[in-house]
C-alpha cells in the first residue's frame, strides 16, 4: 500500500480520528451518564495522549534522535530490544 500523502486525505484522516473519538464518547455517556465515568474517561483519554506524544516525539527528540519510529509496535520493539 502506498503511503498517504495528499494533505487533503491526510487531514481527513485526521477529522475522522476526531469524530469517532468524539461518538465514541458521547455514546459511552449516553450508556451511564455519570460524571465519575466522564471523569475516567476524560483522564483516559489524556493518558493515552501523553503515552503517544512520549512514544513518539520525546524519544525521537531527547532520548534517540536517529531512531524512527513507524508505530506503537515499533516503539515496543524498539524499547525491548535497548533492554538486551
Amino acid at each position: 500500500m502506498k503511503d498517504l500523502s495528499n494533505p487533503f486525505w491526510i487531514k481527513l484522516k485526521g477529522i475522522l480520528f476526531l469524530v469517532i473519538g468524539i461518538v465514541c464518547v458521547v455514546l459511552l455517556l449516553l450508556d451511564d451518564p455519570k460524571w465519575s465515568k466522564g471523569a475516567l474517561l476524560a483522564m483516559a483519554i489524556w493518558s493515552f495522549c501523553r503515552f503517544y506524544y512520549f512514544a513518539f516525539y520525546v524519544i525521537e527528540k531527547y532520548v534517540d534522535p536517529n531512531y524512527k519510529f513507524s508505530g506503537l509496535i515499533s516503539f515496543a520493539r524498539y524499547l525491548f530490544q535497548r533492554r538486551k
